[in-house]
């Protein structure tokens, strides 16, 4: 199967290579050949771009159902995006302002809007950003629809109420359930422990409706690179290595960046900045990261390799990038949780001893110091971070959503 190319306005967005869907002006126009590969399940995965984990979660799981099954054909859409590719941006930017300058705002407004969307709510949603939402799957004809975010999740769960009769799997991707992920029309949930299932019965949510598969990470996180390749690609030295992380909005807090930099005589220093040029060029310009054990990157697809030469990951709790360190057996320190959805993130690795919050800036030195001289107790503590996690991966989370799309 070869996944179609996608460009602005006017591209081809369906994943079989005898069939076309040309999108000019958001409509879309279908034309089909008698390929019996036709024949395959289609799965649409719908996210949203308010963080990058979500998206995130939606490829991966294209990716594992297409290794998985040669009889299915994927499409991954940032629906909201997608429908208008103008306005969404500044939606997402002025979230990253709420999150960032009111922390408190948003703690409050996550906590009162703990329960399901009402339906006035989904409604508003839908003729505000997704009225053409039945069109993009009535052309499509998908056999099953994924959600990895809650906003489209309510969109399609209100067109089924209006008649669509499509199945639903909603993929919950952090380690709490927020009331918004759930609708009575979600035919299964995936979901990322135990403890996220025990929260959805709590809410009503039927048990046969959930099963735990652990948040779906691409492949790449599942497998072991050559790491002197890495480290050659990179410009690297084979010694103790972090790796920090800030999302894709960029990178962590200054003073934490700085005191790190203080230990860069002993200790290597990989700082991705993610699509924030402000923080690269800052950075860049200032002589304390001008140094041969310090590298600033700005976005890279290779978080996984740069995973495998790393002994500890620094990054802001988000579910996936959490998940994915862990399916690296990479300890982690965390900072700055936004208020809610991170919190419980947070809480969950520290709990399970995954994680360490920087609370204080000894955290960091008494970490660089097990890195210089407790290195074996680090290896064996990453072993046993992986093989924790090991029971879950693409055979769980594919079978589950298989399973709906055999059910209809």
């Amino acid at each position: 199967m070869n996944t179609a190319q996608e460009h602005a306005l006017g591209k081809t967005i369906y994943c079989n290579s005898r069939t076309k869907c040309v999108i000019v002006k958001c409509r879309i126009s279908c034309r089909r050949t008698g390929d019996p590969a036709l024949k395959k399940k289609r799965i649409l995965l719908l996210s949203e771009g308010f963080g990058a984990g979500h998206t995130r979660a939606a490829h991966a799981l294209s990716v594992s159902l297409r290794q998985h099954s040669p009889n299915v054909q994927t499409k991954v859409l940032e629906l909201g995006t997608f429908l208008h590719p103008t306005i969404m941006p500044i939606i997402y930017h002025a979230y990253r302002k709420t999150l960032t300058s009111s922390p408190r705002l948003y703690a409050m407004l996550y906590q009162k809007q703990n329960k399901m969307l009402s339906r006035f709510s989904q409604l508003a949603l839908h003729r505000l950003f997704y009225a053409q939402t039945a069109e993009v799957i009535r052309q499509l004809r998908p056999d099953t629809i994924v959600c990895t975010h809650p906003f489209p999740n309510a969109v399609v769960s209100r067109l089924k109420r209006s008649g669509l009769n499509i199945p639903l799997c909603t993929v919950i991707t952090d380690y709490d359930a927020h009331g918004t992920w759930i609708s009575p029309e979600t035919n299964m949930y995936l979901v990322s422990t135990p403890e996220v299932k025990n929260k959805l019965l709590l809410k009503g949510v039927p048990q046969e409706r959930i099963q735990v598969t652990g948040i779906p990470v691409h492949p790449s996180f599942l497998t072991r690179h050559d790491r002197n390749a890495v480290l050659r690609k990179y410009g690297l030295k084979n010694m103790p290595t972090v790796l920090v992380m800030g999302g894709g909005w960029g990178i962590g807090p200054k003073d934490i960046c700085e005191h790190l930099a203080s230990w860069r005589e002993q200790i290597q220093l990989i700082f991705c900045l993610g699509n924030n040029e402000k923080a690269i060029a800052k950075m860049s310009a200032e002589p304390l990261y001008r140094h041969e054990h310090i590298r600033l990157l700005g976005f890279t697809n290779e978080v996984d390799k740069l995973m495998d030469v790393s002994d500890l990951l620094i990054t802001k709790p988000g579910g996936l990038t959490c998940t994915e360190a862990m399916a690296k057996g990479v300890p982690m320190l965390l900072y700055d949780a936004i208020p809610g959805q991170e919190e419980e993130n947070c809480q969950y690795f520290i709990e399970n001893g995954f994680a360490e919050k920087i609370d204080h800036i000894g955290v960091i030195d008494r970490w660089m110091d097990r890195l210089l001289h407790h290195h074996d107790e680090l290896k064996s503590r990453r072993q046993s971070i992986a093989n924790n996690v090991a029971q879950f991966g693409p055979a769980g989370w594919t079978r589950a959503i298989l399973q709906t799309v055999n059910e209809a």
